[in-house]
This record gives structure tokens, sequence and C-alpha cells, in this order.
């Protein structure tokens, strides 16, 4: 029997049940993919994490509906969450365009369009680099995150990784000189 306010396919103990079980084993299967999904499309964390939970609210409320025979779990949630990226990218739209025809305009001097100039070129080498990151082998992008953004001395990014310094210094010497290439490349 379930307790007042529950769902009746939840039980005392606070395990699902029924559809709620159901449910839950497609979240833990797919929340990653639907991150991913978002992950790739907008770069700020708490957007999709946003666009990740407003996937599964639908989810969520159109669940009764979902029927298997006519598609995967994984299809149906790209689906819900391909239709929620639309949405947020039309609201955007229309925050641009309502803040495009409210800003006024004005004439930029020298010192701040070099400043701009500097900003995007700044931007631009900073999306290299971010690209040149994806592009590393996970061990690699590791050691360059725990040296170089994290901040750690070698031997402590060697002891968290489970490694010697010198196959760290092998990993962040190989993983440095593909960043650089990289960065060269989309940059030079």
């Amino acid at each position: 029997m379930a307790k007042a306010g529950q769902p009746p396919d939840v039980q005392r103990r606070g395990k699902p049940t029924g559809l709620a079980a159901e449910f839950e084993q497609i979240y833990r299967a797919h929340v990653q993919h639907v991150t991913a999904y978002f992950a790739r499309r907008t770069a700020d964390p708490q957007t999709v994490a946003d666009l990740t939970a407003d996937t599964f609210v639908q989810a969520i409320t159109s669940f009764t509906a979902f029927d298997p025979a006519r598609g995967s779990p994984r299809g149906w949630l790209y689906g819900i969450a391909r239709r929620v990226f639309a949405q947020h990218c039309e609201r955007f739209r229309r925050g641009q365009d309502v803040t495009a025809r409210l800003a006024g305009r004005r004439e930029l001097d020298v010192d701040e369009a070099a400043e701009l100039v500097a900003r995007i070129d700044a931007e631009r080498a900073g999306r290299a680099l971010f690209d040149g990151m994806a592009e590393l082998t996970p061990a690699d992008r590791e050691a360059v995150e725990l040296v170089d953004i994290v901040g750690l001395e070698r031997k402590e990014a060697a002891a968290a990784l489970g490694i010697s310094t010198g196959a760290l210094r092998i990993r962040l010497f190989r993983a440095r000189g593909k960043l650089r290439k990289t960065v060269g490349e989309n940059h030079g």
C-alpha cells in the first residue's frame, strides 16, 4: 500500500515499482547520453543541466504515452531532447531580437575596438585549445587537466592517475605537442 501523497507505484520504503521503476531504469541508462547531446550543442554547463532536466521532466510527463513498439527509449529521449533544444534556441533568439531592438548603438573608439579584437582573438585561441583537448586520448587529457589546469605538481598528478612521474612526463609531452599543433593549425 502506498503512503498518502505518493503515487501508487512507489512502495513504503521509497523503492520505485511499476512505471516508476521502469522510468528510473531508462533515466539511469540514458541521462549521460542526453547530457552529452546538450554539451555538444552549448558550452554553458548550467544550460546543459537545465536542458537535460527539462528533457526528463517532459519524458516523465509523457512516459505513459511511450510505446516501445514504435522505437527505443534512447530514440524517444533524443526526440524530446531535440524539441527541448529547439525551444531553447527559439527563446534565445527572441531574447536576442528584443535586446538588439532595445540596445543603443554607438561607435567604438580605437582603444575599445582594439580591446574587442583582442577578446575575439583570445576566444578563438581558447576555442582551438578546447577543440584540441577534445581530440586527446582520455589518459593524455587527464594528465593535462591535472597539471596544467588544476595545477597539481607532477608527483601529485602521477599519484592521482596511478602512474609513475616518468609516464606522466611522457603523457604531458605527447599531449602538449598535439595541443600546440592543433592550436597552431586553428589559430595560425
